[in-house]
């Protein structure tokens, strides 16, 4: 299993995650999604998806 992944949507970087002991943090790619910047989520993919809809403009819970 890998440490970092790439996070793209429609094709454009919104950032990377890396893995840590708890979770994965986000490092934003663009300006674009600097509101996920340093969240921790469970999953890459639970980090793919928040990235998709804060370019969808969807409504967005992240933890504080």
């Amino acid at each position: 299993m890998s440490d970092c992944y790439v996070i793209e949507v429609s094709s454009q970087t919104a950032g990377i995650v890396v893995r840590g002991a708890g979770g994965y943090q986000f490092f934003a790619a663009s300006h674009r999604f600097n509101r996920l910047e340093g969240q921790i989520f469970r999953t890459a993919r639970e980090a793919e998806r928040a990235a998709r809809r804060l370019a969808t403009g969807e409504t967005l819970q992240l933890a504080s």
